[in-house]
């Protein structure tokens, strides 16, 4: 491990280390299979998440208000898998455990605000169905492209800053102890638990952050979707029920995905194993972004139809220069 740096501030002195050292999946048996994995988790996480940026991007059709909310959950997916699992396979398959203090910055940085906006956004999502089925009347006139622009941007805005909040107060922390981290990334949690002076704005945040960014969003979800339960009820036809129902599926999988595993472990808390924590913390983080654009792809009415059209007019490009040929 390298020596401890000091930075002096105005008040004191402030020891920052030069690395951390990220120890994570230690003591787990066949580690190396589940890192080709993840190799493999990331290869279709691109495939797809691109595939499906391409899409909504290319066909005119889907340039609609909740289609905006699945490029942006596309982004994010992207991005975060690539904040992640690249750094991981580093890490622990080529044994590139030390990160430097900056870069362990950045990394908490990048991969809290991506996750943020990864929840933020099946909110968005939940607010588009919700309006869709109990607003029908009213949908186009409130779920506007504009409308849904600027939520995002702002949610964006919003997870960024209380993000980069949370790292400069990591900043101020002094490390005058141990420098190892006991997760599969510069987790905020192991990290503001290692200072050797008074962490209490660090510890704040670690409490607040997760009711913005996943209990409130949970519970907006399931607020909507109780709200969208009752008005089905309300519809006399079983077949239009059933076709209601239908626009919800493709969101509810995603959410039960993102959410489940992330707030059992929250739930559970330091009764799990730490390993068991760290296994499932980083299934729940690289699984949901490769599933997503196959649950979208396989469930969504609409982008069924879209792959087919486009399957269909790359067919007729390709017979037609044939017969040029010919």
């Amino acid at each position: 491990m390298s020596p401890l740096n000091s930075t002096i501030l105005t008040n004191g002195a402030i020891v920052h280390p030069d690395f951390f050292y990220i120890s994570g999946f230690a003591g787990i048996p066949h580690t190396k299979y589940y890192y080709i994995f993840l190799c493999f988790v990331y290869i279709v996480t691109v495939l797809g998440n691109t595939f499906i940026m391409f899409m909504i991007y290319t066909d005119h059709c889907l340039h609609s208000p909740k289609y905006i909310a699945v490029f942006n959950l596309a982004l994010c997916d992207l991005c975060g898998s690539t904040a992640l699992i690249p750094q991981m396979i580093d890490t622990f398959l080529f044994k590139s455990h030390l990160i430097s203090f900056e870069a362990c910055l950045t990394n908490i940085l990048f991969v809290f605000w991506i996750i943020s906006m990864q929840s933020l956004t099946l909110t968005i999502l939940s607010y588009d169905r919700f309006i869709a089925i109990c607003f029908p009347l009213r949908y186009n006139e409130i779920v506007t492209i504009k409308s849904i622009l600027v939520i995002t941007a702002i949610l964006w805005i919003f997870s960024g800053m209380a993000t980069l909040i949370a790292v400069i107060f990591i900043n101020r922390l002094s490390f005058c102890k141990s420098t190892e981290i006991d997760s599969y990334f510069c987790d905020h949690g192991p990290i503001w638990r290692l200072a050797c002076n008074d962490n209490t704005p660090s510890s704040v945040i670690h409490w607040t952050h997760p009711i913005m960014i996943l209990w409130f969003p949970v519970l907006f979800i399931s607020g909507t979707y109780i709200c969208i339960a009752r008005a089905l009820l309300k519809i006399a036809e079983a077949s239009e029920r059933l076709k209601a129902m239908k626009t919800c599926t493709s969101h509810l999988i995603l959410v039960s995905v993102f959410y489940l595993p992330i707030c059992f472990t929250y739930a559970l808390g330091s009764t799990i194993h730490q390993n068991t924590r760290i296994i499932n913390m980083s299934m729940s983080t690289v699984l949901p972004p490769m599933l997503n654009p196959i649950i979208y792809s396989l469930k969504t009415e609409e982008f069924t139809e879209s792959i087919k059209k486009l399957y269909r007019r790359n067919r007729i490009h390709i017979t037609g220069r044939k017969k040029i040929n010919k």
